[in-house]
């Protein structure tokens, strides 16, 4: 039998969306729309396809904004000239923060299993990232540190500190909950913004998301969670709010015009010196 948790001044839902499909791909925030409410958060996709997915992405440019990839089901291989090979499956990260201008897409390739399903964020950097230095991590889940039901992605959660290297301020989680089993969120007191999006199962309760739906949270505290019958595989996460404007381009997010145009012209100078693409397997990134 499970027990409701009930949390005095814990944290409620403000927002609920399932997003738009496209495909194999549920977007479920963009920096047009919810981005405004969780920035520094400003993208989030769930996707949901065949392992060979992972190589029909085409290469494309960003600047401005970082990426982190999860996987909640199956695997995808990569091959890295300083991560090296090794295997991404649930709890393992890519981290690409694209600062001032990278090109990438081709760099995973399929694993063993033949269905996947995970979660891509785009995070907006601050003024003194934004068109700095690209930095990429490929991490295999043993390299992940993990609390309770919890693997931390980005940040630190009850005493365990992520190696990723993402900016402060940020708390990004992965969790699995068994069938009926209950878990408070306690994101730092200075972290007001705050979400979760479901991949598998279900929450129930006064916080109650199903899978494929994204929930926005408001005010301070804890957020009570309780698994329904199936379980709940999601991510949570939470941030000091990003205090600067999100100015966008077709594939970039800067805190300012000037800023995206100094992006957006290292993208195109970036494009002239783009490597010739690989007939098959993964392409490492390219940041110039």
């Amino acid at each position: 039998m499970s027990t409701q948790i009930t949390l005095p001044g814990s944290r409620r839902i403000r927002h609920k969306t399932s997003g738009q499909e496209h495909g194999p791909i549920t977007r479920l925030m963009s920096p047009g729309n919810l981005g405004q409410l969780v920035k520094p958060f400003v993208f989030l996709d769930l996707f949901s396809a065949p392992a060979a997915f992972a190589g029909q992405m085409p290469v494309h440019p960003h600047s401005g904004i970082a990426t982190v990839t999860v996987l909640t089901e199956g695997d995808f291989r990569f091959d890295d000239p300083v991560s090296g090979s090794g295997t991404l499956g649930y709890g393992g990260v890519e981290w690409m923060r694209a600062g001032g201008g990278v090109w990438h897409g081709k760099e995973m390739s399929i694993g063993e299993a033949s269905h996947v399903t995970g979660f891509q964020l785009w995070l907006a950097l601050p003024p003194e990232l934004e068109n700095g230095p690209v930095d990429s991590q490929y991490l295999e889940a043993s390299a992940m540190p993990v609390t309770g039901p919890a693997t931390v992605i980005l940040g630190e959660y009850e005493g365990k500190a992520s190696p990723v290297r993402s900016p402060a301020g940020i708390t990004y989680l992965m969790v699995t909950l068994t069938p009926g089993q209950g878990w408070t969120y306690a994101p730092p007191a200075e972290q007001d913004v705050a979400w979760l999006a479901v991949s598998q199962g279900a929450l129930e309760g006064d916080n109650s998301v199903r899978r494929g739906e994204m929930a926005i949270f408001e005010g301070a505290g804890g957020v009570a969670l309780q698994a329904s019958s199936d379980g709940a595989t999601f991510v949570i996460a939470s941030a000091i709010a990003h205090p600067f404007d999100l100015v966008t381009g077709n594939y970039s997010v800067h805190t300012n015009r000037a800023a995206l145009a100094e992006g957006e012209g290292r993208i195109a100078e970036l494009r002239t010196r783009l490597p010739t693409q690989q007939a098959s397997g993964p392409t490492p990134v390219f940041g110039g």
